[in-house]
Order: structure tokens, then sequence, then C-alpha cells
């Protein structure tokens, strides 16, 4: 049997270009810049990873309105502008059309049609709507859905249910519409200069139960829900602010989208992050554990929330069908109707990376100041984890942490290329499993320090001891054996029979980031990573132009995805004594921020990896997600990375070593939670001033200085 496509897989269906997508937590919606939602693509309203609505089409006098614009100050809400076609005979119209949505736990639209002219004029106003419940897999793949179910209409409302009855959709519609299985039909008269209003909303439905709406009807899109948490968000995060204007605009979407991915109705207290949208709406462990490591500057409440619901759900047994096992960190959570047959079940945690990830942010999330509660309560799944790696994550016993699929419906590679041909030599060969990727060793060496610097602070100096040792000596073998003399980088992985998979790529950005390079090989890769083959202009591709299975518009074999090029501005920083370092990451970082000012202020899960010389700009890929939250986060650290800041909570110590591009200006993070306190850091180039550093606080770096 063949595995349906899966998260790994780039999408077979397109969203299409110039689409509006709206936001909130688990459910997004796709539509046309008219508002419309038109069925036989990607289109729809989605809520926990099924399509609830598949068409809902507004017509005016029985035709199309003619669009004017989409304004969206939100990412959960826009208003759709439209008008009447004029009359023939006449160049203008006298008939505006708006749609208001809001898309909160389903959709709730207000119709509004104004009168620009000085008669009275009669209109027709028909919203087609159905819903083929299919699963987002099922879209993903362009699979038809189970089908549209059953109809009932109920005075002012619709009910639209799945063949199954699991699932379903409450329409709902005021002033006095003409309802049918089809949808609403409202015939109107608007006076001169005056306006008429209706308002529709859809609410989910499970198990026959109608879900409590996050917004209101006749609610003002300011008061609802999502408005009121994106607010709270913004108070409680620290503003970074920039004299650079892309660098500016591009944190500002930053903290509004990592606001609107976060997913709030996980069991437990903070929430957490969910991947990105259209297709990835949802818990995925290694996404969420680096894009909520990346947000830390920003709060720390992201990595909390992250920690405790992937500690809830970490593999307890051995489930070939789930690919579970003790102390493994889930890779994706799903919800959609065929969450029993995709990848195995819902909770699916074929991924080796997630595991040492989630010890590496318990540490780091200690150190910027989650509870010290928190952390011990934590514990014992770090150890679970650090005990699945020295078990099953090491297949064999030589150190090293390896994949291979329990069967054919897992994903065949389970790294963050985690695409079926992502792995491959510089001939263009596919890597065979049981294969140990570089980066994850890198991860798997950071995990180690993490759990050590935890046990030495917590009274426990044996095991953190024990833990340096191991890292020590995984070190040491990751040199003798993925390193490659006479190419002058690492090999992407080992394969099952331990030969090297010799492709530049740029996963050994990722294993700078670890630490677990030598200065003499961080040198050799530094000078790797500034040749033309890697960098575009705009990033680091994923996979060098001179390799055999290089390709530009590819998923993950030379496209460009922001957040693996800001780890490696990160890992070049680590690096920062060797020469070409600096000047690299602020070649890439300016890179990155180019590219951000082309695709609006937002960066996109990836783009193709064409040559900044070849069009001037970055190319789209076209089924690229974004929001996508560790593109989003990506800008955090770069910016963290270059001002050089570090905090210590525990031993009250803030660490500050800028290294800002010139051209950046200043960079000021206000209301940086520093224990119970808020410093304020300026930065620009090489110096930074604290104001607000409490006394008993230590403060370190060169060129840092405080205004207490």
């Amino acid at each position: 049997m063949t595995a349906p496509l899966n998260a790994a897989e780039p999408v077979v269906v397109s969203a299409g270009s110039g689409l509006v997508t709206l936001v909130d937590g688990a459910t997004f919606c796709l539509s046309e810049a008219t508002g419309d939602v038109i069925p036989g693509g990607a289109q729809g309203l989605y809520f926990r990873d099924a399509r609830v609505l598949s068409r809902f089409e507004l017509r005016l006098d029985g035709a199309p309105p003619s669009p004017l614009s989409v304004l969206s100050q939100e990412a959960y809400s826009a208003r759709f502008l439209l008008r009447r076609p004029p009359v023939p005979g006449r160049a203008d119209s006298t008939l505006l059309l708006v749609r208001e949505r809001l898309v909160a736990d389903g959709l709730r639209e207000a119709l509004t049609v104004e009168n620009l002219g000085t008669e009275a004029t009669t209109a027709s106003l028909s919203l087609w709507v159905t819903a083929d419940f299919a699963d987002l897999f099922a879209v993903k793949e362009g699979r038809p859905g189970p089908g549209e179910g059953n109809v009932q209409v109920d005075h002012d409302s619709l009910v639209l249910t799945s063949p199954d009855g699991d699932r379903g959709l409450l329409l709902a519609a005021t002033e006095n519409p003409i309802v049918t299985p089809a949808g609403f039909t409202w015939r109107v008269v608007v006076p001169p200069r005056a306006t008429w209003s209706a308002e529709v909303t859809a609410q989910p439905m499970l198990d026959g139960r109608v879900l409590q709406p996050r917004a209101n009807r006749g609610e003002g899109v300011e008061t609802s829900r999502p408005a009121q948490q994106l607010r709270r968000w913004r108070q409680t995060s620290t503003t970074i602010t920039a004299d650079h204007p892309v660098l500016a605009e591009t944190l500002r979407r930053t903290e509004d989208d990592l606001g609107v991915l976060q997913i709030h109705d996980l069991p437990g207290d903070q929430p957490v992050v969910a991947a990105g949208a259209p297709w990835f709406m949802t818990l995925f462990g290694r996404d969420s554990l680096l894009s909520s490591y990346m947000a830390l500057p920003l709060e720390t409440s992201l990595a909390q929330g992250t920690l405790q619901t992937l500690a809830r759900l970490q593999g307890r047994r051995v489930d070939p069908h789930t690919e579970e096992e003790p102390g493994r960190i889930l890779h994706e959570l799903r919800l959609g109707p065929d969450r029993d047959t995709a990848l195995g079940g819902s909770h699916y945690y074929g991924t080796v990376d997630a595991t040492p990830l989630f010890v590496v942010l318990l540490a780091e999330a200690w150190r910027w100041g989650i509870p010290e509660q928190v952390v011990r309560e934590l514990l014992p799944a770090a150890d679970a984890a650090l005990e699945w790696m020295d078990h099953h994550g090491d297949r064999d016993g030589d150190g090293f942490l390896e994949y291979q699929r329990a069967t054919d419906r897992g994903l065949v590679n389970q790294g963050w290329k985690d695409s079926f041909d992502g792995i491959n030599d510089a001939a263009g060969h596919l890597g065979a499993a049981p294969i140990a990727l570089c980066e994850v060793q890198g991860y798997a060496y950071a995990a180690r320090l993490a759990r050590a610097q935890l046990a030495e602070a917590f009274g426990d100096p044996d095991t953190a001891q024990r833990l340096r040792d191991r890292a020590a000596e995984l070190r040491t073998a990751f040199a003798e054996r993925f390193w490659l003399p006479d190419r002058g980088w690492f090999a992407v992985a080992l394969d099952r029979d331990k030969r090297p998979v010799d492709a530049l790529t740029s996963n050994v950005g990722h294993c700078l980031w670890s630490g677990i390079v030598t200065d003499e090989h961080a040198a050799a890769l530094i000078e790797r990573l500034a040749d033309s083959r890697m960098d575009t202009g705009y990033g680091l591709r994923t996979l060098a132009a001179d390799m055999g299975a290089y390709n530009p518009m590819s998923y993950h074999n030379g496209s460009v995805w922001p957040h693996d090029t800001a780890i490696a501005v990160a890992g070049l920083i680590r690096y920062a004594h060797l020469p070409g370092a600096v000047e690299l990451a602020h070649r890439l970082a300016n890179g990155l921020l180019d590219a951000a000012a082309a695709f609006g202020g937002r960066l996109p899960e990836l783009f193709c990896g064409f040559a900044r010389h070849r069009f001037g700009q970055p190319v789209p890929y076209p089924t690229s997600c974004s929001p996508q939250a560790w593109a989003s986060a990506a800008p955090l650290l770069l910016v963290r990375a270059l001002l050089g800041v570090e905090l210590d909570v525990p031993s009250r110590t803030l660490t500050l070593q800028p290294r800002l591009p010139a051209t950046w200006g200043h960079v000021v993070l206000n209301g940086l939670a520093v224990g119970c306190a808020q410093v304020r850091i300026d930065a620009a180039q090489d110096s930074a001033m604290v104001d607000g550093l409490p006394d008993e606080w230590v403060l370190k770096g060169a060129a840092a200085t405080a205004d207490q």
C-alpha cells in the first residue's frame, strides 16, 4: 500500500496565487480576493483539519460583483470591497458591497449594501454554500472528500452534516432570507444614500454539538476573542523596533503572526504554536519546538505551553502504526476525519529530531525564565527523551541517532527535510535507511549538554558530568565519521551501511548552531556556505547548486527556507571569532530581509533558490505556507544572534555581544522580561545600552553598558 500524502510532501493542489488566507488558531479560510470560496480546488473554511465549507459564493443580481479591494488589518479578519458592475452606457457604479469577514473557530460575515446614488435601488443577493467535509490530507492530494452529506433547512438556518454524521456546520443568517438547501437569498430595496446589512455565521459541529463561537452575533471584530487574545499577546510580548524599515515591518508581522498561529484549545494553561497556514494548522513537534525557541525574546509562554503539551503526548509504548516509542516526542497531531488512516493515526511520532530538541528547549526556556517548578515537573519527560535517544533512537548502538520508518505508511525521511527525496548524495542518489542525519547529531550533542546544565543546577553533579562526557564522545565521533576532508564539509548523513551521503547542504548550518563543530571544521564550512553555490543572495540553498539533485524549484533540494538560513546565521555567530563568520552572517541576514521586503514583510515557508541576479527578486514557491511559524519567527533569531543577547534568569545574568549590521541602525528591545523586572536594550553595531536592569543582576559583554 502506498502511503497517503502527508506533511512531509509538497502540496499537489495549489491554493492559488492572489488568494486571501485568514487564520485563527486551528481554523483558517482560503478564498478569492472577492471573498468567494470557489469549489474544485483548495479553497474553503477549515476547522480541525477538515474542510467544513467548500463553497461560499456571493451573487449580486445573479452575477459576481466586481472587486475593488481587500483590506486586512489582522490575520483573522478582512473586508472585501465590491461593487455592482455599471449599467450599460455608464462608467460608474452607485452600489457598494462590503463583506466583513472574521474567522474565529468558524466564520462570521457581515454583508453591507450601500446605495451611493440619488434613487432607491433594488438588489438581489444570493449566497451559495456547500460543504464536502474533506480531510485536509485529501485536499492536499486533490482527492475528493466524502461528499456533501445531509442538508437541513430550519427557518433562517441551514444545517450541513457529513455523511457519517461526525461533523457538521450550522449556517444562520439575519434579515429574513429565503433559505433553500443551496443557500440564502435576500431581495432588498435600498433607499438613496442609505445602507442595508445582514449577517451570516458558520459554526462547526462535532458529533451533533454546535461549538461555542469565539465571536458573538453583531459583535465588532475589535471585541472578538481573537482580537482580545492578540491584544494580550502584544501587551505581554517584548516590543522590538528598528531603524531599518524592512526589519521593523518584518518584526511587526512576526509578532502578529505568532499571535494568530497560537492554539488555545489543547489541554493546558499555555498556548502552543501551530506550524503554519494553510496546511499545518496543528501542533508539530519539530516546528513548534523550534518556533517557540526562536520566540523566546518575545515571550516564554509559547515555549512553556509547547513543552507541557508535548510532554503530555510523549510516547509511552511501542506502536509501529504511529511509530510511537517510549520517550519519543510527537511529530504531529491530526484531528481530521481521516486521522485514523493518515500516517497511522491522529498522533504520529515519525520524527528523529523533535526528541533532542525538546531537551534543548527545556534548558533554554529555563534560562529565559519559565518557572523552576515547571522545569522540575518536565525533567522526567526530558530524561525519557534521553532514554529514547540512547535506545530506540540509536538503532545499532554506534552512538548516532538514526531513523527508519516502521511501516510503509510512515515518513520515509524523518528530519526537517522530510520529503521522500530530501536526503541524497552528491550524484543525486537517495540515501538508504536507516539514516543518521548530520544536524540531528548536533541536536543530540546540544541536548546532552542542556540536560547536564539542568542537572548541575538542581544538585546532581554526577549526572551532569556523565552527560557532558557523552556529549564530548559524540562530538569526537561526529568529526571522525561525518567530516569529508577531500570536500571540506560534513556529509548530510550516514546511510544504512554507514557510508557518507556526501551532498553539500544547508544542514551543516544547523551543526554550527548546535556547537558540535570544531573550529577547524567550522572555518572550512564558512567558506563553503559563503560560496555562490549555496548563497543565493536571499538566503542559503538547501542543496548546493552543483549537486546532482539540485532543483531551485524543489521543496528541499535547492530552495531557500528562511528558518534554515536564520539557524545558519545563529551558527555563524557562535563561531564569530573565526574569519568571515560575522561578514557572512550579515550578508545572509540582509539577504533574508531583502526577500522579506519582496514578500510584503512576511517571510514565507520557503521560496525558490534562483540566484539573486537571475530575476532580481525572490521567486515564490507555489504552495508555500504563509504565515508559517518558523518562517515568521526567523527574524527573531536573526536579531537575537546578531544582538548577542542571552538570558540566564536563574543566575541573574544578562549577556550582550552586539554585532549588528551597520545598515540596521538602532535595534531596540523594550519590555524584555528579566525575572520580575523588564529592561530596555538599545543597540547599534557593536554597542548596547541597557536600562532598568535590577541591581542584583550581572551584565556581561564587552560592549554593553547599564543605566540603572
